[in-house]
């Protein structure tokens, strides 16, 4: 029986150091690619499955785990598609590797939103300018008609106009969106634009004893007057119909001005009815009124930027609105 020498058991115990060192680098190594994977796919902005051939989870980010009851409805496929969950839509991705099959959840609810707006928007065109003519030969007609009327009859006629002033204001308020929001600017008074407010107001129909209060003071304004008109008769003609929806026979609408070194400030005030659903305020399509198409305050707001201003509803005591429009 042959004995290991001094030198020889040295050599195997430093071969054995060597191997234990060799494999807790390796050790090390894999600990190190497994960290750098993990944060790789907890930073991807959508949910990852990695899930073993028998079902069970190797791996999954934090949204994955917020999702978790989506993974029971997903199917290892060859292609992408969309799925509903919860009323919001995702694009799902699948591949494998081995045992292992990958899953992963993107979120494209907004993206879905933007292109049916974009739809919506292009048939909305599309059907105002078809609308476009036969208003616009009822106005004619119902002008000459209100010249030849017995007086009795002329309210009834006055009433068609107004409603063929709301269909118009609807369909260019429908074309501005689809085209965008451009501003001419020029400078112009306070006060011609006041006129034009007050023309838009005495157009719209309303039932209840409503006080207007406006800015009395003229101040020069640099701008687009037809775009303020549109913004400033939405937000009016919204607080009417806040105020014909409230309990009280009578209303007041306030409109205050101040300024400052870079704006024109408006605040606008309505003792109607309050605003029900503040999340979707400023979204296309959208609207809790009956009268609404879901567009005046969004042009509001373009029209308010396209000037280099802004429009916020105030967190106030009262509902109102401040809208900037820069000098």
């Amino acid at each position: 029986m042959s004995t290991v020498t001094p030198e020889e058991l040295n050599l195997l115990i430093e071969q054995t150091y060597k191997v234990e060192g060799e494999f807790n680098e390796l050790k090390a190594s894999y600990a190190h690619l497994q960290d750098t994977v993990e944060k790789v796919v907890e930073f991807l902005p959508n949910a990852i499955w990695i899930v073993n051939s028998d079902g069970t989870i190797f791996l999954q980010n934090s949204q994955a785990r917020e999702l978790w009851e989506l993974l029971k409805l997903l199917e290892y496929k060859n292609e992408d598609y969309e799925l509903k969950f919860n009323s919001s839509s995702y694009l799902i991705k699948s591949s494998s590797y081995k045992d292992k099959i990958m899953l992963s959840a993107t979120d494209i609810t907004e993206q879905k939103r933007k292109e049916n707006l974009a739809t919506m928007g292009q048939m909305a065109a599309h059907l105002s300018h078809e609308i476009r003519n036969p208003i616009g030969a009822i106005s004619l007609m119902s002008s000459t008609l209100k010249k030849r009327v017995i007086p009795e009859n002329i309210p009834l006629v006055q009433e068609i106009q107004n409603s063929v002033a709301r269909i118009e204001r609807i369909i260019k308020a429908t074309l501005m969106f689809s085209k965008g929001v451009e501003a001419t600017k020029k400078e112009f008074q306070w006060s011609e634009l006041k006129a034009s407010i007050d023309m838009s107001i005495g157009y719209y129909a309303y039932s209840k004893e409503i006080e207007f209060v406006f800015p009395e003071l003229d101040f020069v304004i640099n701008a687009d007057k037809d775009l303020l008109d549109m913004l400033f008769s939405n937000f009016i003609i919204n607080a009417i119909d806040a105020i014909e929806l409230d309990d009280n026979e009578e209303g007041l609408i306030e409109l205050y001005y101040e300024s400052d070194e870079k704006y024109h400030i408006f605040t606008i005030f309505d003792s109607g009815v309050e605003i029900e659903n503040k999340v979707s305020l400023f979204e296309a399509f959208k609207s809790t009124k009956l009268k609404g198409n879901g567009l005046g305050l969004v042009l509001s707001r373009q029209i308010a930027e396209a000037h280099g201003g802004c429009v916020n509803l105030l967190d106030t005591y009262k509902k109102c609105f401040e809208i900037k429009i820069f000098k």
